[in-house]
């Protein structure tokens, strides 16, 4: 009796062990997104809330979203659409509908002359302000702004490090002359000259320091600058002092990179295995030598990048402050690459 008892009680734990192991697994959560009309909406943010996990939907509206076990909520966010949270405790497939979002005339813009409120403005102004930046492992300031603003494409230039992006207002605007905007940094305009020759003069400016991005896009708007601004200028307000007692803020990110796909090759012994049962050249296979050496794995390797930042925020009687410090390491997954920005 004493040894059914005991068998019942060890099946009970391992049982208890098995259902605590299986929800401490992440969870897959898929759907669609939609608009009013029940079309699919493509490149739609979708995240967990309260953590760095996310995707974007695809042509078709779908998604497909990897999420911790702790997860109770995905937020859904997207240019010109109302921000939803959606509860998935007990989900698997969540399929969403977002409504329009309205526009706030009274929200204040900041343009070439100045600023004014968003009603009274006639030219082509989109504000993308903190709250709305890309979240995650962000370390160009131009990703804080990738698939936030209609008409402004971003493409990465490549995987090494501070290789920036390649941004486009509204298209290409000639064939052999720059497409690139002006970049205009609390008023003063940046030569579009990067580190190591890549056209990205952002890569040197901490992406924590940007408090929001003025993209305009029409004649009208950027005629301040004149013909520089003929690709669009994008204007970038860094943050200020405020009033008040100090406030101390710290993070640290740190994120890895792994080549995705490396090329199938023959080992040593598997070529000269090869060239020995060829018909054509045995005779070459002795002068194989005995190196087995993975030249992938020679310059290719796991990249670690880590980002800190400090930030002191106050105001000296009436005059606000506000101190930064912070330092990125960001290597490449190329042995070779690398970047420090401090």
């Amino acid at each position: 009796m004493s040894c059914k008892k005991l068998l019942k009680a060890l099946l009970a734990s391992v049982m208890l062990f098995l259902s605590l192991f299986s929800f401490a697994q992440d969870k897959v959560i898929s759907g669609k997104v939609t608009d009013a009309t029940g079309a699919g909406v493509a490149g739609v943010n979708v995240t967990a809330k309260g953590s760095t996990t996310g995707t974007q939907t695809g042509t078709d509206g779908t998604y497909r979203l990897s999420v911790p076990a702790t997860a109770t909520e995905l937020v859904f966010s997207s240019v010109g659409f109302t921000t939803q949270e959606i509860s998935i405790s007990g989900k698997t497939t969540v399929d969403v509908s977002l409504a329009t979002a309205t526009a706030s005339l009274g929200e204040v813009v900041v343009i070439g002359y100045g600023t004014a409120k968003k009603k009274d403005l006639t030219g082509a102004v989109s504000v993308i302000s903190s709250k709305d930046f890309v979240k995650g492992q962000i370390t160009t300031p131009e990703q804080l702004i990738a698939g936030k603003v209609a008409g402004v494409q971003i493409t990465s230039n490549g995987g090494a490090p501070g290789a920036g992006s390649t941004i486009r207002i509204r298209g290409g605007a000639s064939l052999n002359a720059s497409n690139d905007p002006l970049i205009v940094i609390d008023g003063v305009p940046v030569d579009n000259a990067g580190v190591s020759g890549s056209p990205n003069p952002l890569s040197l400016i901490n992406p924590n320091d940007i408090e929001s991005f003025n993209i305009l896009k029409d004649a009208s708007a950027s005629a301040i600058y004149g013909s520089r601004a003929s690709n669009g200028v994008i204007i970038i307000t860094t943050k200020k002092g405020r009033s008040g007692a100090a406030k101390f803020n710290f993070n640290t990110q740190i994120s890895a990179a792994t080549p995705v796909n490396k090329v199938d090759v023959l080992s040593a012994g598997q070529l000269r295995n090869l060239v020995t049962n060829s018909e054509r050249a045995p005779q070459y296979a002795p002068l194989l030598g005995g190196a087995n050496t993975d030249w992938q794995d020679e310059i290719y390797h796991t990249a670690i990048a880590t980002d800190n930042n400090l930030s002191i925020t106050g105001a000296a009687k009436n005059m606000p402050y506000r101190i930064s410090l912070g330092y990125l390491n960001q290597d490449g997954i190329l042995r070779t690459g690398n970047l420090q920005r401090t």
